[in-house]
């Protein structure tokens, strides 16, 4: 009887299935609209959908950025999202000129990274049938809970979706097995879920198949007549994928055809790009950071892993973990977001041991299970460290906390209960520990996404909404302003709601001034232009309308820096 079964929690596995997606989906829904689009990333992705959704066929299939050809992604989320403003337009009625909302931008990503919950589970029952739902259940409860899955899920980013999109591939894969018609429908599956890899990130596309089919073929239960079958129906869904290349670069040249994959693959292996390093270091301290309440279990699951690396699960899990492993660390640029790829070899290492945790009855023996007993009890003391904390912070004892300490209560009493219970002696209290220790994570993580303070960005010194407000009030012919960017990084959140690119200036020749000879510079000092003389305008997200950004450069509740927007008029 597994821990998950009608009788322990009175739900069977569609059941419990579909509570975990649904409870995804509230998650990925809350608050998509609460705070603006940030950089870079979600500035740039919805500039090209808007694009696309403003172009027409077959031009609706080539992106573009601000008119020039986009050579960065492949347009797969970017045409769904586009698909989205065109309904919104319809539906509602809007100008194409208006700007569609922040929640519009982010909900077609949103719904289809909520999708791994469910996907991880599917995959993990193929690879444990013998354990019955419990394992799977348990995987796809820690990928719910997870802030980093949670988190960039609900951003107008690709790499949500992509999780998704391999979880689908590995799932094909493995239900490929059996009658010619189970093997077609897992075949097409695996291959129209590599398609969507190559409309998303396409580089990520090839190590990905080839590693999922390698470890397909090290299950041995395939003949090779059942081979053919498959790789017949792979192809057949690898064909959506593979034309779009194929028109890409027939329509732009091979050249541009490969930037696409060149700029985002090879370069990145090689060198660092716009200021970030690489190395290990980033993403290993990124799972340290974002692994919690779970990354405890994480040793424990790869030492049964390596235990078990002769039955499929073992094989898979350790394969998987390999490759995601071999795709990220040896990046030399690394952003926050490149580790996202760890994640779902780490939900399948961990289902097994959290049912382990709770059965205690010689069902499933793991290694290290004196230390294993040992994570409750270390969960209990995290438990009673974030309840003071959060009470600390609420009360004013540690103002800094303040901002985070509703969102840190239910954490803290999840920790308390579900660390206590799961040290008891009975397997229900221990079934209850479980349930409270992600009960509690996922009200954190629903309270977080209902206020301003779950979307943060390392590049942002100030925020670009209210800037371009103030902005458009002050400078009333914006569209003939001649408007830049005084000695700064260029903002693509800012452009996007400006509606124009805002150039960067470094120097007076970059100036050009309108008709009256005046330039609008934004800028954090006065700007000092030889041959130009620059006033003050207006000071720019000062605070008002900004949000606090929790992260290394500004802790909750501090003001973001302020923009000042500079008329200047040549001497």
């Amino acid at each position: 009887m597994g821990i998950f079964s009608r009788r322990a929690l009175g739900l069977n596995w569609p059941a419990g299935l579909l509570l975990l997606w649904l409870l995804a989906v509230g998650l990925a829904l809350l608050g998509l609209g609460s705070v603006p689009l940030r950089d870079w990333d979600e500035g740039i992705v919805a500039r090209v959908a808007l694009e696309l959704a403003n172009s027409p066929w077959p031009q609706q299939l080539l992106p573009t950025y601000w008119g020039d050809a986009y050579r960065n992604k492949p347009p797969g989320l970017h045409g769904l999202i586009a698909l989205l403003i065109r309904l919104w337009r319809q539906l509602g009625g809007a100008a194409a000129p208006a700007l569609p909302p922040e929640a519009l931008l982010r909900l077609g990503p949103a719904l289809l990274s909520s999708a791994l919950v469910p996907l991880l589970a599917l995959v993990q029952r193929r690879l444990l049938p013998q354990q019955g739902p419990a394992p799977a259940l348990a995987s796809a409860l820690v990928a719910l809970t997870l802030l980093p899955l949670a988190r960039h899920g609900r951003l107008v980013m690709l790499d949500g979706t992509l999780l998704s999109a391999m979880a689908l591939l590995w799932w094909g894969l493995l239900l490929a097995q059996g009658p010619v018609s189970k093997l077609l429908r897992g075949g097409l599956l695996a291959g129209l879920a590599t398609s969507a890899l190559l409309l998303l990130k396409a580089p990520v596309a090839l190590p990905v198949v080839v590693t999922a089919l390698l470890l397909r073929w090290l299950d041995r239960d395939l003949r090779c007549r059942d081979w053919r079958w498959l790789l017949v129906a792979l192809a057949l869904g690898l064909l959506p994928g593979l034309a779009w290349h194929g028109w890409h670069g027939w329509v732009r040249g091979p050249q541009q055809a490969l930037e696409m994959w060149t700029s985002q693959g090879v370069a990145r292996l090689g060198q660092g790009i716009e200021g970030h390093g690489g190395g290990p270091w980033p993403p290993l301290l990124e799972v340290i950071k974002g692994g919690w309440p779970w990354l405890p279990l994480w040793p424990f699951g790869i030492a049964l892993a390596w235990r078990e690396r002769r039955s499929r699960w073992g094989r898979w899990v350790l394969g998987l973990t390999a490759m995601a492993s071999l795709l990220v660390l040896p990046l030399q640029t690394q952003l926050p977001w490149y580790s996202l790829l760890l994640w779902p070899p780490f939900c399948l290492a961990l289902g097994p041991v959290l049912v382990g945790l709770v059965r205690r009855d010689g069902a499933l023996a793991l290694p290290g299970a004196a230390g294993l007993r040992a994570v409750p009890r270390l969960w209990c003391g995290l438990g009673v460290l974030v309840l003071l904390a959060a009470v600390g912070g609420g009360v004013g004892l540690w103002p800094a906390l303040r901002p985070a300490a509703l969102v840190a209560l239910p954490a803290g009493l999840g920790l308390l209960l579900g660390g206590t219970w799961l040290a008891a002696g009975r397997r229900k209290q221990r079934l209850g520990g479980v349930i409270a220790l992600a009960l509690g994570f996922w009200l954190s993580l629903a309270l977080l996404f209902s206020g301003p303070l779950w979307l943060w960005e390392l590049n942002e010194r100030w925020p670009v909404k209210p800037v371009a407000l103030q902005v458009q009030a002050q400078v009333q012919a914006l569209v003939g302003a001649d408007l830049h960017l005084w000695r700064q990084g260029e903002r693509p959140s800012l452009n996007w709601y400006l509606a124009r690119r805002v150039p960067l200036a470094d120097g007076p020749g970059d100036l050009q001034g309108d008709g009256q000879g005046v330039s609008w510079l934004l800028s954090e000092q006065r700007p000092q232009p030889a041959g130009w003389e620059c006033q003050l305008a207006v000071v720019a997200g000062d605070g008002a309308g900004a949000q606090p950004r929790p992260g290394p450069q500004a802790q909750p509740g501090q003001p973001t820096a302020a923009v000042r927007l500079w008329r200047c008029q040549r001497r």
